[in-house]
């Protein structure tokens, strides 16, 4: 009778550590597979995250280089305009002397190319900017949605002094194309236009540089690993 019990007891024991070790399998597998998709999922998310952001930068990048050489054509053509409007009242036999004509030429051919340059930047700045917006989605950690705001923010001042100068470059080009004719009253008005257009320019310029300098400033990706 004392062997049934012993064996009644210790099989019990071998059954329970057997019960046991099945559920503290089964825990593990479990907790195995939550963690498997814990780390599929971070990693999903520093990929769009990643992804989102070097999208972005490279198509801001390009806005930024375009509307670089842009600027070039815009001083270009007010160079030319303002030497072709001293030799504004030299006439010969009613039409421009050689000189006249060939500085009011390169004026219209460098705002013609600006325009188009600032243009492409305008278009490149606001497809940058969903890049940006997206890669927040990706990330919880606070300084990286502020500096992507950043980001955000000077595409669309990037967008805005783009298309100022645009407008500022086509008044150059129609006041050239008018002082070729010697119609200086309507030169007149559109260069005041043009004065406007490049305060609005100055002005916008200013929040886009400090957009730029906090930008080029930070370090997005650092060797701490930590908030700080």
């Amino acid at each position: 009778m004392l062997i049934m019990l012993v064996a009644i007891m210790v099989g019990a024991v071998v059954i329970t550590y057997f019960v046991a070790d099945i559920v503290s399998k089964s825990k593990i597998d479990t907790l195995t597979t939550e963690y498997i998709f814990e780390i599929q999922d971070v990693n999903r998310k520093n990929e769009n995250f990643t992804d989102n952001f070097l999208q972005g930068s490279i198509m801001m990048d390009s806005a930024r280089e375009i509307r670089e050489v842009a600027n070039l054509n815009f001083d270009f053509a007010l160079f030319w305009f303002n030497n072709a409007l001293v030799n504004a009242s030299v006439w010969f036999n009613n039409e421009w002397v050689n000189t006249t004509e060939n500085l009011i030429e390169r004026c219209i051919e460098n705002c013609s190319n600006a325009m188009i340059k600032y243009l492409t930047s305008h278009d490149k700045f606001g497809e940058s900017k969903p890049y940006f917006v997206d890669a927040k989605s990706f990330t919880e950690r606070e300084r990286y949605i502020e500096v992507l705001g950043y980001y955000v923010n000077f595409s669309h001042l990037g967008q805005t002094i783009s298309l100022l100068r645009y407008n500022a470059s086509k008044f150059i080009k129609q006041a050239a194309e008018n002082l070729s004719l010697g119609a200086l009253e309507n030169v007149t008005l559109l260069m005041e236009n043009f004065s406007m257009m490049e305060e609005l320019y100055q002005s916008a310029l200013g929040g886009y540089e400090e957009m730029k300098e906090r930008i080029d400033d930070y370090t997005f990706f650092d060797e701490i690993r930590e908030e700080h």
